[in-house]
């Protein structure tokens, strides 16, 4: 038999496998499928990175509402500072400071109130939290009404707020509600800052290449044509935007650890160092009110102060140290028996103040820079969204087309 006779004996048979297979089915059976894998690939990558926006932007929230409760927990401790401090003096405290511990409360409120409506999932520990703050208020109210008098029981309801305050044995306490809250927000936040998966972006891209592969290499077997060109488009634009897609989400978890690592754990850990240093002043001038049984205070104090050392910046940490002197000459004073000296110290003394107003400012600036580079760093994430949804579908188009070819040339 010549070569030419074995040629078209060789395709007879092709032809005739051809015909028994029904090819116009079979191109349409792969036309589907690569279609659906493109689309599929498109809607499923498309969302991955809607949710990774939308991550960010939680992330962002969460951390505003992370700053308020704790700001609430600091002012709240600070509230509690001014309250003690300015009982120290006797009779009518110091308008200053009383002009102070009234506007410490009405910023508790007013944030109570703030974060309730930025965060429903708090709503209901929020109004247990006001009520509690409530409480404490008309306490403090009671034990200023007795000292101005001077009965010595209005000391006794100064404690009893103070203790209650943070009692974490007593449902319904300001300080364990605000804790609580705080760590579900940190949660939050950080459970949002860490949803960028990079991998994830791949699986989709992988499984349309894996498809489309199949459905070159069937076309490639039955037409004798190597590559199909609209299936190879197809192809190269999965890979493009499969690996554009993983970069761009590889560059935002680095980002988000980076931000996690950096000014969102300045603003968690300054604020929980205004805290600590506010409840220090605190056990400070509740050990001066219980006049020589005042230990178990200066322990609190010595537990907060070392919380405050373990978490200030930088910043702030030399305006603590201003403070931590003054405390030491306060406990020398009140040792040797200087009592109205250590008093008069302690209730005149603003270096804690300075702290405290330094700390604010660190607090705001990092949580803004958090905030900030979360909103506006995202927007990229959402447009390239959209353009993969777009381009996958173009894919599919590719394949619909290079398919097409082969279909009239069968025809």
């Amino acid at each position: 038999m010549t070569q030419t006779q074995v040629d078209s004996s060789h395709e007879a048979q092709l032809t005739k496998q051809l015909v028994q297979e029904d090819v116009p089915r079979l191109l349409s059976r792969w036309q589907l499928v690569a279609v659906l894998a493109c689309l599929l690939f498109a809607i499923l990558t498309a969302t991955i990175q809607v949710l990774s926006w939308n991550a960010n932007r939680q992330a962002a929230n969460n951390t505003e509402q992370l700053v308020r409760v704790q700001n609430i927990q600091s002012t709240l401790f600070r509230a509690d500072a001014l309250a003690t401090t300015a009982f120290l003096t006797g009779g009518l405290e110091p308008p200053e400071q009383r002009a102070a511990y009234d506007e410490a409360i009405e910023t508790i409120t007013r944030q109570i109130a703030e974060a309730a409506e930025a965060q429903p999932a708090d709503r209901d520990a929020l109004a247990a939290l006001n009520t509690a703050v409530t409480e404490y208020n008309a306490t403090i109210a009671q034990a200023r009404a007795n000292n101005r008098q001077g009965f010595p029981v209005g000391a006794e309801y100064l404690r009893t707020a103070s203790a209650g305050l943070r009692d974490t044995a007593v449902e319904g306490s300001a300080i364990p509600i605000v804790q609580a809250l705080v760590a579900a927000n940190a949660e939050r936040a950080e459970d949002e800052l860490n949803a960028q998966h990079p991998f994830l972006i791949l699986l989709p891209g992988l499984a349309a290449l894996g498809v489309l592969y199949w459905v070159n290499r069937q076309l490639a077997r039955r037409f004798h044509r190597r590559i199909n060109i609209g299936v190879a488009a197809a192809f190269a634009t999965v890979v493009v935007l499969t690996v554009v897609g993983f970069f761009v989400a590889a560059i935002q978890a680095s980002s988000n650890n980076d931000l996690e690592a950096g000014s969102y754990d300045t603003s968690y850990r300054e604020s929980t160092a205004r805290t600590a240093a506010n409840d220090a002043k605190a056990n400070e001038s509740l050990r001066l009110i219980s006049r020589g049984s005042g230990q178990v205070y200066e322990d609190r104090w010595v537990v907060a102060s070392e919380t405050v050392e373990d978490n200030a910046s930088t910043e702030t940490l030399p305006y603590w140290a201003d403070y931590v002197a003054v405390h030491q000459d306060v406990v020398r004073l009140d040792t040797e028996g200087q009592y109205d000296q250590a008093v008069e110290l302690s209730t005149t003394d603003t270096t804690l103040d300075a702290f405290d107003a330094r700390s604010q400012e660190v607090i705001a600036d990092a949580g803004f820079q958090t905030t900030d580079a979360l909103r506006g760093g995202n927007t990229g994430i959402l447009v390239l969204g959209f353009f993969t949804l777009a381009i996958g579908i173009a894919a599919a188009g590719l394949v619909t087309w290079g398919i097409g070819l082969r279909r009239r040339e069968y025809a």
